[in-house]
């Protein structure tokens, strides 16, 4: 059995993520605003290091088995709202990582689950100048790049957390650090949830014309159980090959967008020296 931390373990899916985590005997350090064993804000400085420094401090010998990063906010109407979903979404996932990797490296095969989510691929429009300020540490820049869009801009903003968190994942997933370290790092991108952040968009005229309108092929909302147990197995033994990956479970959507846009190989300037000398060996064979 080992020790796992668990951001937005108070609802949802997080919550959902704990109560199969706890009933499959393993020790489960919540971290949420209320109702968890670490309370923290993670909508601040102060309150991630708090986060960081709670599980870090419950963690038996100081060790982090795995940890499934859910705590979120949605894209609800607001002027100040893309600076607080970036402060959750992208800092609130970066900084408790940093942190606690020394503890999940301690563990030797430790696994980390993201939430991401399909917005990543299914939402137009999405500033580039966003992502880039955010993997460069830089919010206010985040927030300039769709400050223009007017009512769009927390949409945008939300989208642009989620690709920023997927492409940190991704980057460092690969590295020394961290897969070389034996620790997982994964990303699993959910569609429309039913979770009390559905419920809010919902309750609002506007988000819930836009929610409803979206094209979802197996039809209705998933079920956060059921994306909980995406994470238990993202978190197993069987997940040791699962690397750096981003699954999508959005009902199809993601699939009516972009049918033929992934796979896709990629361009010969990308790839590392190994495979330009192997390809160069298969063409003169």
């Amino acid at each position: 059995m080992g020790t796992f931390a668990v951001t937005g373990s108070a609802s949802g899916m997080g919550f959902q993520a704990a109560e199969r985590l706890r009933a499959a005997g393993h020790e489960v350090i919540g971290v949420d605003k209320s109702n968890a064993e670490v309370v923290a804000d993670l909508s601040t400085a102060s309150g991630r290091q708090c986060a960081a420094r709670g599980v870090l401090s419950a963690a038996a010998d100081g060790c982090l088995n795995g940890a499934v990063l859910a705590a979120g906010i949605g894209p609800l109407p607001g002027p100040d709202r893309p600076g607080l979903i970036y402060q959750v979404n992208y800092f609130g996932v970066v900084e408790l990582l940093e942190a606690w990797r020394p503890a999940l490296a301690a563990a030797e095969k430790a696994k980390v689950v993201v939430v991401g989510s399909n917005s990543t691929t299914t939402t137009p429009a999405v500033p580039r100048r966003a992502v880039r300020a955010l993997l460069a540490g830089r919010p206010r820049g985040a927030e300039r790049a769709v400050r223009l869009f007017g009512p769009a801009a927390p949409s945008l903003a939300y989208a642009a957390s989620k690709i920023a968190v997927s492409r940190w994942v991704r980057r460092r997933a690969v590295t020394i650090d961290w897969a070389g370290a034996g620790i997982r790092l994964n990303v699993l991108a959910p569609g429309a949830i039913f979770t009390p952040l559905l419920e809010q968009q919902l309750a609002t005229p506007g988000q819930a014309r836009a929610v409803r309108a979206f094209p979802v092929p197996v039809g209705g909302f998933g079920d956060a159980g059921q994306l909980a147990d995406w994470m238990l197995f993202m978190l197993s033994d069987s997940a040791d090959f699962l690397c750096g990956s981003v699954i999508v479970v959005d009902g199809g959507s993601d699939a009516y967008f972009r049918a033929d846009a992934w796979p896709r190989p990629p361009s010969t300037l990308s790839l590392p020296r190994y495979f330009t000398r192997f390809i160069g060996f298969a063409r003169r064979r």
